[in-house]
């Protein structure tokens, strides 16, 4: 069915997770730049959900193109579609521009959409951004790069902590444009393109050592925050109510 949609791959991939009674499956589905890793029973709903939001959002952009392009909070139109009021809302918050929020909004949405068709457990992870709904603890891993402090580390997730996104930005590391020099900033809330954007401003503000605290410190100012973790040249920041951390190796 992937074949009507151009510039769709799926590849079935098969993790064991950690801390697990039983084997997670999870399967990589390719739409145009994004590449997404999703484990639910229902990945058709998430997967047409992805496609389908991603069509109208970028019709919205097509007649409003300063949302696409502002690094600042932008105001949308009545008729803004329910990936750009999120993302706007997240921006607004968070002081960035709404794209900022777009990989964790469209995880979350493709999560949503699972739930609706009936699953009771899906993560939906999207270039470091994961959103997830679990009925089992999960491990999620965190890395950091190149410099290496924080692999073998991860945040241990149970059942009654979900929904819960958990989105990263790095200055070092993947595609997005990023102001600052940060290994890692992981951002922990209930609400995808919020973590997202906020993960964003993060990574923005820190280039040395010495922006690690105002900068945990401002991210945990934003409502809707639950916490946040920095990685910056071997040091690492915490800040608010993060899940536990755990040994992944």
């Amino acid at each position: 069915m992937y074949g009507m949609y151009p510039g769709v791959s799926v590849r079935r991939v098969q993790f064991y997770v950690l801390s697990m009674s039983h084997k997670r499956i999870y399967r990589e589905f390719v739409y145009r730049e994004a590449v997404f890793r999703i484990c639910c029973e229902q990945f058709d709903a998430v997967t047409e959900e992805i496609v389908a939001q991603r069509k109208i959002l970028e019709d919205y952009i097509a007649c409003d193109p300063v949302f696409q392009s502002s690094l600042v909070p932008v105001d949308i139109g009545v008729d803004a579609p329910l990936s750009a009021v999120r993302m706007a809302e997240a921006a607004k918050l968070v002081g960035v521009g709404p794209m900022a929020g777009v990989a964790g909004t469209m995880a979350q949405l493709g999560a949503e959409a699972a739930v609706r068709a009936g699953a009771e457990e899906v993560i939906v992870e999207n270039g470091g951004d994961i959103y997830l709904l679990t009925t089992e603890k999960v491990v999620i891993a965190l890395y950091a790069g190149a410099a290496g402090k924080g692999d073998g580390l991860g945040f241990s997730i149970l059942p009654a902590n979900t929904p819960l996104a958990i989105c990263s930005s790095s200055g070092k590391m993947g595609h997005s444009m990023s102001l600052g020099q940060c290994d890692l900033a992981t951002v922990v809330s209930k609400d995808a393109a919020l973590a997202d954007a906020a993960a964003t401003l993060a990574a923005n503000l820190v280039s040395k050592d010495d922006d690690i605290e105002p900068t945990l410190n401002r991210i945990l100012d934003i409502e809707g925050i639950d916490g946040v973790l920095i990685v910056n040249n071997g040091r690492i920041g915490m800040a608010g109510q993060l899940p536990p951390l755990v040994k992944v190796r």
